[in-house]
C-alpha cells in the first residue's frame, strides 16, 4: 500500500509543480485599431454607403498599404462596430489582422459589402466608446498601441456624457481620435475636440460633408498608422483631450 502511494505522488508531483500554460495568450500586434462609424437616425442609407465606400476605397489606397507593411512585423487587427443609441451598438468585422497588401484587400472587400444592422435612432457617442473600449479589452490581442477611431455628425443627445468613458479610455492608455462630419452640426467639431477625443497625441479630423469623408477617413488612417500624411498636406498637430486645434488639416 505504501509503495503505490508513493508510485501515484511521484506520477502526481509533475502535473502539481509545473508551470501553469495559458492556451489563450494574447496574439502581439503593432496596433489594435478599431472604426466606430456613426449609424443613428441623422445618417441615412446614402451617407452610410458613403462612409462604408471611403473605409474600403481608404483601406486598398497604396499609402495605407505601405503605412501597414511599415508598421512592423506584427500587423495591425482592426475591427469595424457600427453605432447609435446607448444600447445600439454592432461588430460588424471581428478583429482582423492585416500586414500586407494581399490581407488589406481583403479587409477592404469585407467593409465594402459590410450591410447596415443598427436601423439608427439617438446619438449616444458614450455607448459607442464604451463598447468600443470592451472591445478592445476584451478581445485576443495585444498591441503595442490602441486607438479608437470614432466618427459622427452629431452631439450626443442620448446616454451619459462622453468625457466620463473618454477619461476611463486614457487611463486604460487607449488613444481616442475622432472624425467630425460637419452637414448637420457645423460645430460639432469643437464638440469632438473638448468632448470625444483624448490620449497621448489624440486628433480630430473633419469632413464637411459625407462625400468629403472619404478624403479625410484616408489621412486620417495614414497619421494613425504613423507615416506622414499624403499630398503634403498639414495635418494638426497632437491635441490633449481638452485643448488644442484640432479640426481639417490646414492648407
Amino acid at each position: 500500500m505504501g509503495l503505490s502511494l508513493r508510485l501515484i505522488a511521484l506520477f502526481l508531483a509533475p502535473l502539481l509543480f509545473c508551470p501553469r500554460v495559458d492556451a489563450q495568450s494574447p496574439r502581439p500586434v503593432e496596433l489594435e485599431l478599431l472604426l466606430a462609424v456613426d449609424v443613428s437616425s441623422s445618417v441615412d442609407g446614402g451617407e452610410y454607403d458613403l462612409q462604408m465606400r471611403g473605409l474600403s476605397e481608404a483601406f486598398r489606397h497604396p499609402d495605407v498599404q505601405t503605412a501597414i507593411r511599415a508598421i512592423g512585423r506584427l500587423g495591425v487587427a482592426i475591427a469595424v462596430v457600427q453605432w447609435s443609441d446607448s444600447d445600439d451598438q454592432s461588430l460588424v468585422i471581428d478583429w482582423t489582422v492585416v500586414h500586407d497588401a494581399a490581407s488589406t484587400e481583403a479587409l477592404a472587400e469585407r467593409i465594402a459589402n459590410t450591410k447596415r444592422v443598427v436601423s439608427g435612432s439617438q446619438t449616444a457617442i458614450a455607448g459607442a466608446l464604451k463598447f468600443s473600449l470592451a472591445e478592445l479589452t476584451g478581445n485576443d490581442f495585444e498591441g503595442r498601441r490602441q486607438v479608437i477611431d470614432v466618427s459622427g455628425d452629431g452631439r450626443a443627445n442620448s446616454g451619459d456624457h462622453p468625457m466620463a468613458i473618454r477619461d476611463l479610455a486614457i487611463a486604460k492608455g487607449v488613444v481616442i481620435n475622432g472624425l467630425a462630419i460637419l452637414n448637420e452640426e457645423p460645430f460639432v467639431d469643437s464638440y469632438y475636440r473638448y468632448t470625444v477625443i483624448g490620449g497621448d497625441g489624440a486628433f480630430l479630423m473633419t469632413a464637411y460633408d459625407y462625400e468629403d469623408f472619404a478624403v479625410a477617413i484616408l489621412e486620417k488612417l495614414i497619421r494613425e498608422i504613423d507615416l506622414p500624411p499624403i499630398s503634403g498636406r498639414m495635418l494638426p498637430g497632437p491635441v490633449l483631450a481638452d485643448r488644442g486645434t484640432g479640426g481639417r488639416d490646414q492648407r
